[in-house]
């Protein structure tokens, strides 16, 4: 029979995890806002009437907002959604199997690897082969990307795959990844040197309907084989030695979450290249917002970058009328002043 204090602590338990449901809820309509108003916002804007009728009503609607909205403006808008959720998912993965706040994808050098392979691709003139030149730069990005969390995975486990070793890695082949960037442009060709400015910029606007699948298929394989593990990645950041005396095995669950990781991060940069922060910034407002328990915290990362690369990929299009500005600079001007913040309230104890 339950006692009064069982029944009180069931429902604070409730109480609470019913607000983390409503969070949730309301971060998921913030995010289908944000959607809405990227497919109306660009060059030529749209009313919200002629963007409902040419996605709903396509054979009444007219032509030309019809190409528009399916063609160009409802492709690059879901782009930012699938896009900033894979980043955040992966930035809060690497976060909790790191046991580090500042880890991301982009912190750690993987960003930088994928970036070093489309450069180096567009150096080797792969880029201009016609019809596949755009895809083989991707893929090379994307192989690249993985190349770099194998590395970093390895380096660590000569060293017993410890989450300091891992960061330290990471952080010496962001370095090594930006100067062997700045040798290629330096020998690039001015055409060449163009393409690579404008790939590490990062873009959405290259999105397809084709490269859309690619990067939603990755993401809907890996979160459910995150979310199996939610509770073992939930007991690893109590730390490797509370996790082991559950009967978690540290490292085979830190290698699955780290090759899963490596999937969406090579998969989300290596059609829209460097997009710094979403990784970093999303997971925090996730970790503010409903704590550390993965069955809340990983889908909330998924909405929290969703909803920034959304909002980012809209401040792009009304910085400069009638022009889109690079995402990859909107999204560092977010990130950086957050990860100052994130500096000075480590200071005062908030980690």
């Amino acid at each position: 029979m339950a006692t009064k204090i069982d029944i009180q602590a069931k429902e604070i338990y409730c109480e609470i995890t019913g607000r983390k449901y409503i969070l949730l809820v309301l971060l998921a309509v913030a995010c289908v806002f944000t959607l809405i108003i990227d497919i109306l916002v660009g060059p030529a804007w749209l009313s919200i009437r002629e963007v409902f009728s040419a996605i709903f009503m396509a054979n009444s609607s007219d032509p030309t907002t019809h190409v528009i909205v399916w063609t160009i403006r409802l492709p690059i808008a879901l782009m930012a959604i699938v896009v900033g959720a894979t980043l955040g998912i992966a930035g809060a993965e690497m976060q909790t199997i790191l046991d580090n706040p500042l880890a991301s994808p982009y912190t750690l050098g993987v960003s930088a690897g994928a970036g070093f392979g489309a450069a180096l691709a567009l150096v080797l003139g792969v880029g201009i082969v016609p019809y596949a030149g755009e895809y083989l730069v991707s893929i090379n990005a994307f192989f690249f990307s993985l190349l770099t969390c194998l590395l970093i995975y390895f380096i660590g486990k000569a060293r017993r795959v410890t989450a300091e070793t891992m960061i330290l890695a990471g952080i010496a082949l962001l370095f090594l990844f930006h100067s062997l960037l700045a040798l290629l442009q330096y020998i690039a060709t001015e055409e060449a040197l163009q393409a690579i400015v404008f790939w590490l910029f990062g873009n959405l606007m290259k999105t397809t309907w084709p490269k859309l699948g690619i990067v939603a298929a990755v993401l809907i394989i890996v979160v459910p084989l995150l979310a199996k593990d939610a509770w073992k990645l939930t007991a690893l950041r109590l730390g490797d030695e509370k996790a082991k005396s559950l009967g978690i095995d540290v490292e085979k669950l830190r290698l699955k979450a780290f090759i899963l990781i490596s999937l969406l991060t090579a998969a989300a940069v290596c059609f829209v290249g460097t997009i710094g922060f979403i990784g970093l910034v999303g997971p925090h407002i996730a970790r503010m917002l409903v704590g550390e328990d993965q069955r809340f915290f990983l889908p909330m990362s998924a909405l929290g970058g969703a909803l920034l690369l959304s909002a980012a990929s809209i401040g792009s299009k009304v910085i400069i009328p009638g022009a889109v500005f690079p995402i990859g600079i909107v999204t560092s001007l977010i990130g950086v002043p957050f990860f100052f913040s994130l500096i000075l309230t480590k200071r005062r104890g908030y980690w």
